[in-house]
């Protein structure tokens, strides 16, 4: 969503990060024989690459959980393969349960350090705005993560989106405030509006959202048809 009129506010910080490290095992076991495993606190996860064989392994969940609080899910891992097999890789998938939001799958994409990557990075909200605090208004967050083209080196983990910038409703951040580190290339639209602020409700848009609409339920079928059959049924009896 872009809006007219709007002035922009000062860059924003992106940041880089070296690699973490995360263990793995060769994993045999397939389709339902990978419950056990889950109960156990392993996830199933594969790791595939360009002119790579697909490997099936087994990761630690508390491990992998540690790793995404840490360092977010856009990082370039050192996967070590029973102890001995080293893997420069980064998340492709985290597939989770819509339920129980528990992780239930991962891909990993093995890359080669001297061939750029194309992938998603995540937008952090920080600071405070004072059109928030003070004015009352609600803050729009209109993209969560862009698409980045680099090398692995320069993947960054996250972007931090300085909201505190946003001081009335006239401000916003677009792509093209963002402070983008050199070997680091986006595609989308340098106008594109990252974050707003919108005003508060009026008393009247708010009264209209409290206004009750009851429903007429004569004209809901099957209580038409059951009056109807009543009112025959009555009809009938007075004859008799």
């Amino acid at each position: 969503m872009t809006r007219r009129g709007r002035r922009k506010v000062g860059e924003v910080e992106c940041k880089s990060m070296d690699k973490v490290k995360l263990g793995a095992k060769k994993r045999t076991e397939m389709g339902r024989k990978t419950n056990r495993g889950r109960k156990a606190g392993q996830i199933p996860a594969v790791v595939y690459g360009k002119g790579i064989e697909t490997q099936p392994l087994w990761v630690d969940s508390l491990e992998f959980r540690r790793l995404i609080k840490k360092s977010g899910e856009s990082v370039v891992i050192d996967l070590n393969i029973d102890g001995k097999d080293n893997r420069n890789v980064i998340i492709h998938e985290i597939q989770k349960d819509p339920l129980k939001n528990n992780i239930r799958h991962l891909d990993f994409y093995q890359v080669n350090m001297k061939e750029k990557i194309e992938t998603e990075v995540e937008l952090i909200f920080i600071g405070e705005s004072e059109a928030v605090k003070s004015l009352g208004g609600v803050l729009v967050k209109n993209i969560s993560h862009i698409g980045v083209k680099c090398l692995p080196a320069d993947l960054p983990s996250h972007i931090d989106v300085d909201i505190s910038k946003i001081t009335n409703f006239d401000d916003h951040i677009a792509i093209k405030d963002i402070k983008i580190p050199s070997g680091i290339e986006i595609e989308i639209e340098p106008e594109t509006v990252v974050a707003l602020v919108t005003p508060p409700r009026t008393e009247e848009e708010l009264s209209s959202l409290e206004e009750k609409v009851e429903a007429d339920v004569t004209k809901v079928e099957g209580v038409v048809k059951e009056e109807l059959v009543v009112e025959e049924d009555e009809k009938k009896e007075d004859k008799k």
